[in-house]
Parts: structure tokens; C-alpha cells; sequence
């Protein structure tokens, strides 16, 4: 009895303690005005993965704290009240949604499907632990079988987010694109020519336009997340300096220069980087005039072994 008495003041404690981080803790109150000028935010997609490999990160530890401090319930819970695993996982997510809607009700804080998941890792994790190790005769021994089961699940966990996360690839030719229709760029023996006094040397693909209609290279991008076009341009000094490129996103214009703002911007930073972070089936080049781009690459969001 009076060890029942104990379990039942410990989760009361860790659940309070848990309910003020929850709700007030990380200066929430602070941070209330912001939430309310914003208006109720539901996170519904999953964004990130629950944790990584170990990194000096203050997000790396609150991606931990978001699946430990988890793992407790899964150990008290079911030695305050004997209940198989079904019945514990639906009645945990049940709770934790509730306190997700809440802290969007009260303004202090967001409807996090993030959180929900670490969350209810931890709980699993814990109620393996609970499993393993609390049994009717606890013993030091079963205390390190538990702290190891829980680590080594930890250590999985970490495993498969390393698996499922995407990381910005290096960065890769546009033409290592599938390309739909329209002109290949120049990729061997490709000229040097000079721009405000700089001799450029292209080094892998050279887009320009040798006629006097527009030339068309268009790539199917379908499927790709994230990209991110860097692109370097100009009118060589020894052509008329006119000419123009526009860049087409499923047939809207994303940019456009011509030597009108070349002249406006003066000498621009290159490469110019161009991102495509919404969901986009084909990108357009059209180039007209004497305008060049060279060394145009992108990068992507991938999965290590892509």
C-alpha cells in the first residue's frame, strides 16, 4: 500500500512539473501576445524528424526532452493501473491531443503534430521499459536492463530519423535534370568570354541564346523539394548589350532581367539564387538578346542515400 501511496505521489509531482512546462514554462506567458496576434495555430503536417544524431544544438536537446520527459508516464502509469498497450497508447493520445488543443485554446503555445509524435515515442518507450524491467520484485539489476532498453530505443530512434531525413544535397548541374523539351545548354568546350572587364570561364553548362527569337530549355522538376536554382548572368563586352531571361514556374513568371536592371543593380552578387520551396511540376529559361547564364546548378532536399 504505502508503495502504491509512493508511485502515485511521483506521477502527481512529474505530472504537474510536466503540465507547467506545458503551459508556462519556456516564458510562455511572455510569448502570449504572440500567439494571440497570430491567432490559433495548428501544425498538422509533420515537419521535422522526432531526433538526430547527437549535435551541440540547444534543438537537439529539446527534440530529447520532447521523447524523455515522456518516458516516465509510460513507467507510472501502468504501474499505478494495470493495462495492456492498446489501451495505454489510445488513452495517452487521447490526453496529449487534448493538451495540444488546449494550449492553442489559452494561447500558449501551438497545436504541434511534432510534438505529438516525440511525445508519444517517449510514452512508448517508457511503457517498454515497464515491461522489461518493473516488475513485482524490482531489483538493481532490472533497474540497468530498464536504463539500457531505453537508451538502445533511443538509439533506434535516432537510427530511423536519420533514415527518413531529407538534407540540402550538393549542389548539381541544372542539365542532371530530365529534360522535358527545348535546347540542351553548351556543357563541352564552352567559351571564355569577358563581362565589365572579368574574364569568365563556364566550367560545366553555358545557356544562351544564338538566334534572334527566344530560346527555350525547359526541365521537369516534378517531384523535387526545396530547390534552390543559383544562377550567374551578364551581357559579354564584346556583344550589344541587350538581351533578356525570364524564368517560368508551371507557366507564371518567377523572374525576370534584363539589361535594363543590370544596369539598375550595377555589379550583382552571383550566383543569384532563385528558390522553389512550393510545389513546382516544370521550370522555363527563356533567353532573348545577348544575355548569358553560366554555371547554373541547384540543390535539393534529399534522403542521404539518393
Amino acid at each position: 500500500m504505502k508503495k502504491q501511496h509512493l508511485i502515485t505521489t511521483i506521477t502527481i509531482i512529474y505530472t504537474a512539473l510536466t503540465l507547467y512546462f506545458m503551459f508556462l514554462g519556456f516564458n510562455r506567458l511572455e510569448h502570449r501576445s504572440n500567439y494571440m496576434d497570430a491567432g490559433y495555430e495548428f501544425l498538422i503536417i509533420p515537419s521535422s524528424v522526432p531526433l538526430k544524431f547527437p549535435s551541440f544544438r540547444f534543438s537537439w536537446l529539446y527534440d530529447l526532452g520532447n521523447i524523455a520527459a515522456f518516458i516516465p508516464f509510460g513507467i507510472l502509469f501502468p504501474l499505478l493501473k494495470q493495462v495492456n498497450f492498446g489501451k495505454f497508447l489510445s488513452w495517452f493520445i487521447i490526453v496529449i491531443l487534448g493538451l495540444e488543443i488546449l494550449q492553442v485554446l489559452t494561447y500558449l503555445g501551438a497545436f504541434d503534430a511534432d510534438d505529438i509524435i516525440s511525445n508519444t515515442i517517449g510514452a512508448i518507450i517508457g511503457y517498454v521499459v515497464y515491461k522489461v524491467g518493473f516488475t513485482p520484485k524490482l531489483t538493481c539489476m532490472k533497474l540497468i536492463v530498464s536504463c539500457s532498453t531505453a537508451t538502445l530505443l533511443l538509439v533506434c530512434v535516432m537510427c530511423v530519423s536519420e533514415i527518413l531525413d531529407k538534407r540540402v544535397s550538393s549542389k548539381q548541374p541544372l542539365q542532371y535534370i530530365e529534360e522535358t523539351m527545348g535546347k540542351k545548354p553548351l556543357t563541352k568546350d564552352i567559351p571564355n568570354f569577358t563581362i565589365t572587364g572579368d574574364t569568365i570561364e563556364p566550367q560545366f553548362n553555358l545557356y544562351s541564346n544564338d538566334r534572334n527569337t527566344s530560346q527555350i530549355y525547359t526541365y521537369n522538376v516534378e517531384g523535387k523539394e526545396e530547390l534552390i536554382f543559383y544562377l550567374n548572368l551578364g551581357i559579354p563586352d564584346s556583344e550589344e548589350f541587350k538581351g533578356k531571361v525570364t524564368i517560368y514556374t508551371d507557366d507564371r513568371v518567377r523572374i525576370q532581367i534584363d539589361e535594363k536592371y543590370l544596369i539598375e543593380q550595377g555589379t550583382m552578387e552571383m550566383p543569384l539564387e532563385i528558390p522553389l520551396f512550393n510545389e513546382t511540376k516544370e521550370i522555363t529559361i527563356a533567353i532573348t538578346g545577348n544575355i548569358k547564364l553560366w554555371d547554373v546548378d541547384f540543390t535539393e532536399l534529399k534522403h542521404w542515400w539518393e
